[in-house]
């Protein structure tokens, strides 16, 4: 009986460690050039499990279970790439290397002024027409253990979307054991340039297709001030305290509460909110709770962490009922929230906020954690 064991035991070491976390490949198609699109699935002991897609470096779906033990898809997206090339609206993105606005398209660096694309009104949005979500991204490593993770890079060359510099990104999704997701972007230069890369994920924690959207959901963010805009949504430089405000959410809030009382002109700008909210003003030495957000009804919650100073909330407010997703339902206005941690919007042209320079030698980095759990019945 010693000798079985012995020998069952040496098996077991010859083949390695019995990982919880793994992951998946396969094919997702190739974009018109014939560049090939991947899919990587990384699951976790628990069940939660992510697809992620070499195409914008992006969140394709990302499964948690809700009070009742079932597993809902909560990430808005396509079921194949065709949807992504037609009408991308950034589902999951990585999005850069500016996330959010930049005014006119327009930003000086050291005495020069530079010129991006101008898609969103008068100004630029998610890095120009062909930002970080357009392209496809190596796949540099795909890894089971503890967590499993998988890392995308993607070289943008100098004049890129007339940024200066060529950057180096990596985008690195890991699943641990719990469940939850990491995200973490870095970026290195050649030269001076400007860089504050996000997530661009549409979350309904009542499930993708779900009849319910997500204004129901309760959203908590832990932040005194926002940044409030212009009729074009860029900041006007101003930090605004939320206090007796729709913008306050400082407790756990139904986000239809907030819109449906709302007669403040910066909803009426954003028909909704399309606001970044100032947790600090500075980026903080750890990771720390931007948002939390539960739906009531199947009790999933999703907290955020991030060392980031800001975090963008977008209510889904131009879904418009002409995109069909993974579950063949219509998304609508108000089916998904967004949630991005970043620097502020428009930074480069607003030195009160900070800075988004990024230096040869300096190492960027993004690192921003998504915790999920299930709140007991209230």
């Amino acid at each position: 009986m010693k000798m079985l064991f012995a020998a069952a035991a040496a098996l077991a070491a010859a083949a390695g460690p019995a990982w919880s976390a793994d992951y998946a490949r396969r094919p997702f198609g190739a974009i018109p050039d014939g560049t090939a699109v991947e899919a990587i699935t990384l699951t976790s002991a628990q069940g939660n499990s992510v697809t992620l897609i070499s195409l914008g470096a992006s969140v394709q779906a990302l499964r948690v279970k809700g009070r009742d033990g079932r597993t809902a898809d909560v990430a808005l997206g396509y079921p194949d790439l065709r949807g992504y090339l037609d009408k991308p609206n950034y589902f999951g993105a990585t999005v850069g290397r500016v996330a959010n606005r930049i005014a006119k398209g327009r930003f000086t660096l050291d005495g020069r002024t530079y010129q991006t694309p101008v898609n969103d009104g008068p100004n630029s949005l998610h890095g120009g027409t062909k930002g970080f979500d357009k392209v496809v991204w190596q796949v540099v490593s795909v890894e089971k253990g503890p967590s499993a993770r998988v890392t995308f890079r993607y070289v943008s060359p100098d004049g890129d979307q007339g940024y200066p510099g060529a950057v180096t990104a990596t985008a690195t999704y890991a699943m641990d054991d719990k469940g939850d997701l990491t995200v973490e972007y870095t970026a290195v230069t050649d030269r001076p340039t400007v860089v504050n890369i996000s997530n661009h994920t549409y979350w309904n924690l009542a499930g993708e297709g779900s009849s319910r959207g997500a204004l129901g959901e309760l959203l908590t963010i832990p932040a005194d001030e926002y940044t409030p805009v212009d009729d074009t949504l860029i900041p006007t430089g101003e930090f605004r305290k939320v206090a007796g405000t729709v913008f306050d959410f400082r407790r756990a809030t139904p986000i239809n509460q907030r819109v449906r009382d709302a007669k403040d002109d910066q909803i009426r700008f954003g028909r909704g909110y399309d606001h970044n909210w100032v947790v600090s003003r500075a980026p903080a030495a750890e990771p720390r709770l931007l948002a939390r957000v539960e739906d009531p009804v199947s009790g999933r919650v999703m907290e955020i962490l991030s060392k980031a100073p800001g975090i963008q909330f977008y209510s889904g407010n131009f879904l418009d009922g002409t995109i069909v997703g993974k579950a063949g339902k219509a998304y609508r206005e108000g089916d998904a929230i967004v949630l991005e941690p970043q620097m502020f919007p428009d930074t480069p042209n607003h030195p009160e906020f900070g800075s988004v320079r990024l230096e040869p030698g300096q190492r960027y980095e993004n690192r921003m954690v998504f915790r999920f759990s299930v709140a007991p019945r209230r």
